[in-house]
């Protein structure tokens, strides 16, 4: 069973910055598209951004130009930037993995608050 650690999450100010970690298990890493995800309470889960094999990025509208993904295929982690955080960024973040060949698995999410 593929497992995905994130970490990094916590409690900082309008306009600060977090930078969120998701390591996974097992050897599959490179072959994995990976993305962020959001849960505000109340609300559906929503992408945030997306990486692919290749490092291709996308985007949510409203990061663009605050966050920023990326991944290390020799640590087998993605990471998320965040900066000029605002309070409506505040969320439980989910990491994704997603492969034809292993399967799709979400990690168990870290909490972020953004206070005003």
């Amino acid at each position: 069973q593929l497992q995905l650690v994130e970490s990094g999450g916590g409690l900082v100010q309008a306009g600060g910055s977090l930078r969120l970690s998701c390591a996974t298990s097992g050897s599959f890493f490179r072959i994995a598209n990976m993305g962020w995800y959001r849960q505000a309470p109340g609300k559906q889960r929503e992408l945030v951004a997306t990486i692919t094999t290749a490092s291709t990025t996308n985007y949510a509208d409203f990061v663009k130009g605050r966050f920023t993904i990326s991944r290390d295929n020799a640590k087998n982690t993605v990471y998320l930037q965040m900066n000029s955080l605002k309070p409506e960024d505040t969320a439980v973040y989910y990491c994704y993995f997603n492969s034809p060949l292993v399967g799709n698995y979400w990690g168990q999410g870290t909490q972020v608050t953004v206070s005003s």
